[in-house]
């Protein structure tokens, strides 16, 4: 009974990485071509189809296999290591730039004061 339930637990693990590695690889087709040679992190295609695949192996296949870990290996180094370099080039990855949580359209909002 509980290996089953260790089984299960490693089931749903292994869809919640997919998952992520699905988040990542939508973050690496939205990333500039040129952010990836500014950065020196060899180019998008490549990263594409490694977070690709390791999406297609984590998502398909037990966790507990090896391909599916080296799938893994590919997502941790892209968060690790290209995914901070790109936003550094490109100048930051979020809707907001710099402001504070008071800002408005239009600048900061003093409450009317």
């Amino acid at each position: 009974m509980l290996v089953f339930g260790f089984m299960e637990l490693l089931y749903w693990v292994g869809k919640a990485l997919g998952v992520y590695a699905a988040v990542m690889l939508i973050d690496a087709a939205m990333r500039r071509e040129d952010a990836y040679r500014a950065a020196d992190k060899q180019n998008k295609g490549m990263w594409l189809i490694f977070l690709g695949l390791a999406t297609a192996l984590l998502l398909l296949m037990p966790v507990d296999a090896f391909l599916p870990v080296l799938g893994l290996i590919a997502v941790i180094v892209y968060t690790v290591d290209v995914r901070p370099a790109l936003r550094q080039v490109s100048g930051g990855g979020g809707p907001r730039r710099g402001g504070s949580s008071s800002d408005g359209p239009y600048g900061p909002y003093n409450g009317g004061r």
